[in-house]
């Protein structure tokens, strides 16, 4: 209804009564029937001039924000009435200052009204602009309604839709419509993003023995951590028990996702206070990347569960980066379950020992057991491939126990001073009636207790450490060693070592690995752990040592002793009983002279970009810095190429070594760790460019590229020649 009658926020002029006519003396005045209609709490009235400043405002209204006339009068309608914000569980509308520079009309538009005691109201507007005969704007005319405690409740009840109560992160319905409405729009404007997936490692034990009350509150500091990490970059939501998820919007540059999902795998191990008692957890991520990995909500998530799973069966706590090798990996995993237990059931797991030797006079002091498997069928199967499917089955208990009492018996055959390391899982350390089994089989064995020394991974201190103190003081009483393997890698526990529950760490074989670099910073940490460990009398073990150069920085930095290729590969019971045999416990060390890149045996069909050519060619190894391939011949030193490795991963290469059928390639740019023991570039190649060169997005697969046209229009000559390649296995 206009409102023109309401010129200012004084009292009304009342024209008189018309005493010539009756019906006119008796109607009420519409100002003192809208002052009451507005006294009952039906309304409160608003006016605007035409540049849309307040020119009236009720005195109802004016009491309920405790301010006056002199304080809102003559100000634009924006600054005092604000937008109410659709994250909180406000109403999706146009804004208001839109509304009021089109001149629409205000039907139900709900606004937030700072009052004068610091605090918020919440109006219902409806607003009409006036014209005067002429068509001139002359402002706005309105009325409101004070919805504060209805929309205070309707706000609350859609943010509990919204939220995760436990935590205050989004919750997954929220998440899933967010990634949703954010990859449908970055579809539009052809732009990445990334998804997390991660799941707590060792949640559950925490659970079990402190109590839900405690892993509420481990998942409130979880959650906390996780924020305080990511912060602008992306949305942290939880999805419900221990797994959470991270959307980071305009980011596909692998190394800094890499860079990032460390530094929270970091955090998320480091301990927790709870209640006044300790706890540590791990977790482990999983990675996908959109458009490449997936182009709406669902691949994209399939993605990243994948990768989640495939870090978790590594080893946890850790990442990894979807590829689409994981969806052919996931079956056989399954199938390599299945395989591994009737193996187990017909016994055909073996140990082998690798030797630790001192580096000063080449004496073995101790064997490592290390679990071997030859498959009929497919050979030999690493146990980088079966040691994680165990994991993730009780089956790990009865490889542990059978690996133990075989190790026993094996060392009870060897020279008295040297002992006997086998490792334990996490699993196995905290099942009950673990102490006992390592008695057993010391008894059965009748070797002596100080022979022993069992590898623990930092893993052993996820979950309740009172519980696994208890578990290292009842074996400490037993008499065996302790021994802390891949020191360094896990849940960086360096505070546990005061407990003095070991007497050996060994150093994990990434410091070991390129130590000798320039401007590496691993001789240092090897240093600090040797210090470390001196200063609480405990030895030292430097693995995975392969070259002299290696051997001779970790001999001067004081390792104690040294394991590795450049001593001794694995070897079998009965080739350790034929070198004591000849009265010799010395392994002589022999290797290259100097530390390569670290290098990847594959078997697999790639492409070779030449000018405008396209070769099929096989990927024999690779590492960070270079590749051999095979599949063309006369290739000339120094000639630049580009590798394709599939999915949009190009590598500009040069060949730096050829032979008749191979060549060796440096990359121009290295390569990053895909968090899993294999390698990828930091950045591809968008499945948005491959479209535009013609590749439809629902074809793209192993060595698509923008140039794929060249292989039906060649332009020259080709240079090399293509060989006929030979299948896998051949």
């Amino acid at each position: 209804m206009p409102l023109g009658f309401l010129k200012s926020a004084r009292e009304p002029k009342r024209p008189a009564p018309d005493e010539q006519n009756p019906v006119a003396a008796q109607r009420p005045d519409r100002a003192i029937v809208l002052g009451e209609v507005e006294e009952l709490g039906i309304g409160m009235f608003w006016a605007t001039d035409a540049e849309g400043h307040l020119s009236f405002l009720s005195q109802r209204a004016l009491v309920d924000l405790g301010t006056d006339s002199e304080t809102m009068i003559g100000k634009p309608l924006t600054q005092l009435f604000h937008d109410v914000d659709d994250e909180d569980g406000g109403p999706s509308q146009r804004s208001l200052a839109f509304k009021l520079k089109a001149r629409s009309k205000l039907d139900e538009q709900i606004v937030a009204v700072p009052n004068g005691r610091g605090a918020t109201r919440w109006w219902r507007l409806n607003g009409r602009p006036l014209t005067d005969a002429a068509g001139t704007f002359k402002g706005y005319r309105g009325s409101a309604v004070d919805i504060s405690a209805q929309y205070a409740y309707e706000t609350q009840v859609a943010r509990q839709s919204q939220v995760d109560e436990l935590t205050g992160l989004t919750n997954r319905r929220k998440l899933n419509e967010r990634l949703t409405a954010t990859l449908a729009a970055f579809r539009a404007s052809q732009r990445s993003c990334a998804l997390m997936m991660l799941d707590l490692d060792r949640f559950k034990q925490v659970n079990d023995t402190m109590g839900h009350p405690a892993g509420d509150e481990l998942l409130k500091q979880v959650a906390q951590r996780l924020s305080s990490i990511v912060k602008d970059y992306g949305e942290v939501g939880r999805l419900g028990g221990d797994e959470f998820q991270v959307l980071l919007p305009d980011m596909d540059d692998r190394g800094t996702l890499g860079e990032l999902a460390n530094r929270i795998v970091q955090s998320i191990s480091q301990p927790y206070q709870i209640n006044g008692r300790r706890a540590i957890i791990g977790t482990s991520i999983g990675i996908a990347i959109a458009p490449y990995d997936g182009v709406d909500t669902d691949e994209l998530t399939r993605a990243a569960d994948m990768a989640l799973y495939s870090a978790k069966e590594t080893r946890g706590g850790t990442f990894c980066f979807f590829t689409s090798e994981l969806r052919d990996a996931a079956s056989k995993t399954a199938m390599l379950g299945e395989r591994l237990r009737d193996a187990v059931d017909r016994g055909e797991l073996k140990l082998a020992y690798q030797p630790l030797v001192d580096p000063l006079t080449n004496e073995v002091k101790c064997f490592e057991a290390l679990l071997r498997w030859h498959d009929e069928d497919e050979g030999d199967i690493s146990p980088a491939q079966f040691i994680p499917v165990a994991e993730n089955d009780d089956l790990i208990i009865r490889i542990g126990e059978m690996a133990l009492k075989q190790a026993c018996m094996d060392a009870l055959s060897w020279p008295d001073t040297i002992r006997v390391a086998v490792n334990v899982s996490a699993k196995q350390f905290i099942r009950p009636g673990y102490r006992k089994a390592v008695a057993a089989a010391l008894q059965a064995s009748g070797l002596p207790p100080g022979r022993l020394e069992l590898e623990i991974t930092e893993s052993v201190f996820v979950g309740d450490l009172e519980t696994v103190d208890a578990i290292f003081r009842d074996l400490k009483k037993l008499g065996v060693r302790l021994s802390l393997d891949d020191f360094g890698t896990g849940y960086s526990s360096l505070g546990y070592l005061k407990h003095g529950h070991f007497n050996k760490i060994k150093i994990d074989q990434s410091f070991v690995r390129g130590c000798t670099e320039n401007g590496d910073t691993n001789p240092a940490i090897i240093t600090a752990i040797v210090a470390l460990a001196k200063a609480l009398g405990m030895e030292t073990v430097a693995e995975g040592v392969e070259a002299m150069d290696e051997l001779e920085l970790v001999k001067a930095r004081g390792a104690d002793l040294v394991q590795g290729y450049i001593f001794s590969r694995p070897i079998t019971q009965d080739q350790v009983l034929a070198q004591f045999a000849e009265g010799s416990n010395m392994f002589r060390p022999s290797g290259p002279p100097r530390h390569r890149a670290e290098r990847i045996t594959i078997f697999r069909k790639v492409g070779l970009i030449h000018e405008d050519h396209y070769y099929d060619v096989i990927l024999r190894n690779l590492s960070k810095t270079g590749a051999r391939i095979t599949g063309l011949a006369g290739v000339p030193v120094g000639t630049d190429v580009v590798l394709d490795l599939g999915h949009g991963q190009l590598v500009v290469s040069k060949v730096v070594n050829a032979t008749e059928n191979s060549q060796g390639l440096k990359f121009e740019t290295s390569m990053i760790s895909d968090g899993s023991g294999g390698f990828m570039t930091r950045h591809r190649i968008s499945p948005y460019s491959l479209a535009e060169a013609g590749i439809p997005l629902a074809a793209l697969g192993a060595g698509a590229f923008p140039l794929a046209k060249w292989r039906e229009a060649n332009k020259t000559v080709p240079k090399f020649v293509q060989l006929e390649l030979s299948a896998p296995g051949a």
